[in-house]
């Protein structure tokens, strides 16, 4: 999904604390796009309602849920042009390929602690790869 003039690209942020949720959120909203935050078990009908142009996971790699969310973000890249949603992961490690499922799905890792300048990059990468700007 890119932006139009009266709507700007979703981005799903999921996770399970409410106060990172707001963090990254806040972070989403100064780049200019529209942001909503849920739980790992609610995830996944958000992103069949929302089919957000970016997915911010902040999960542990042990995450049960997570694994169920990579495979489904996995069949909706490749049901969709550009492997969309895009994927940013927040972790304390920044190799994708320790992270159990994840690494075909993960387009950018962003290492904690979680930081507008650190964040703030890697949408805007996702962003030009997806078309956005323009």
């Amino acid at each position: 999904m890119t932006g139009s003039a009266n709507k700007a690209p979703a981005v799903l942020v999921i996770g399970r604390s409410t106060i990172n949720g707001v963090v990254v959120s806040r972070i989403v909203e100064r780049v200019g796009l529209r942001a909503r935050t849920e739980t790992p078990e609610r995830a996944a009908q958000a992103l069949e309602t929302d089919a957000p142009s970016i997915v911010i996971l902040d999960l542990l790699p042990e995450d049960p849920v997570g694994a169920v969310l990579f495979e489904r973000l996995r069949a909706q890249r490749a049901a969709r042009a550009h492997a969309l949603p895009a994927v940013i992961l927040l972790s304390t490690t920044t190799d994708p390929t320790k992270i159990p499922n994840g690494v075909a799905v993960i387009d950018i890792v962003v290492a904690r602690p979680i930081t507008v300048d650190r964040l703030q990059p890697a949408i805007e990468a996702v962003r030009a790869r997806n078309g956005d700007y323009g």
